[in-house]
């Protein structure tokens, strides 16, 4: 499956440079040019890294990375013809995870967004594999084994257990899972999270109301407590 990227650039011939070089690449590129388009694209659709621009027409990039950053931890890469050292420092503080200045060549921008692709996903072969108990989990192949035994997760099912898998350990909240899962600023109801949370616990956890491995974390949300397979 293509990876996706939104680019958010008020610089419409720069943006189209780059989103066919991406697409050359294979990826799955998107474009608009204002905060309100990206919070209206975001409802609707998840992407695996977001492209951004500080100086936009209707705000700056440095809120719309605060506001992402309450809710998920989609990968964002700062792209601007800002320079000075505090305008970097506040894109890393604000939640960016990399700064790249214009003008910059498109052969440094493919090697830093494959580079933060590969540092925050895994496919096929290099996908980890999580074992806790007598439940094992592929992330790449999105196999479930529970006693050897394939287990039949939903869609959604699963790709919430791979979201606590990846932060295993960690606790995350509802919001983050939720908007994660079913996209970022969804409309969705937080209530579906502990749906799902449920239902994991009763195909996974020995005793579903005293759960081993999917715990709750009061105040917070949920936390997977396993470890990965080399």
């Amino acid at each position: 499956m293509k990876k996706t990227i939104l680019i958010v650039d008020d610089d419409k011939d720069l943006s189209a440079i780059v989103a066919d070089m991406l697409r050359t690449y294979d990826y799955e590129a998107v474009v608009v040019t204002d905060c309100e388009q990206a919070f209206d694209i975001l409802r609707d659709r998840q992407f695996h890294l977001i492209l951004l621009d500080i100086n936009l027409p209707d705000g700056d990039g440095f809120y719309l990375c605060e506001e992402l950053r309450r809710v998920s931890r989609v990968p964002i890469i700062f792209a601007s013809a800002r320079t000075r050292e505090d305008d970097k420092i506040a894109g890393l503080d604000t939640g960016g995870d990399d700064y790249l200045e214009k003008p910059y060549s498109l052969k440094e921008l493919l090697a830093r967004i494959n580079a933060l692709m590969r540092r925050t996903y895994h496919d096929g072969a290099d996908a980890p594999v999580y074992e806790f108990g007598n439940i094992k989990i592929d992330t790449g192949t999105r196999v479930v084994l529970k006693d050897g035994k394939e287990m039949k997760l939903a869609l959604k099912e699963f790709d919430v257990l791979k979201f606590l898998c990846v932060y295993q350990g960690q606790a995350v909240s509802k919001e983050e899972i939720l908007h994660e899962v079913w996209g970022i600023f969804s409309e969705a109801e937080i209530a579906t999270v502990a749906v799902h949370i449920r239902w994991l616990r009763e195909k996974l956890e020995k005793d579903p109301a005293k759960p081993e491995w999917i715990k709750t974390v009061w105040g917070v949300g949920y936390k997977l407590e396993c470890a990965k397979s080399e």
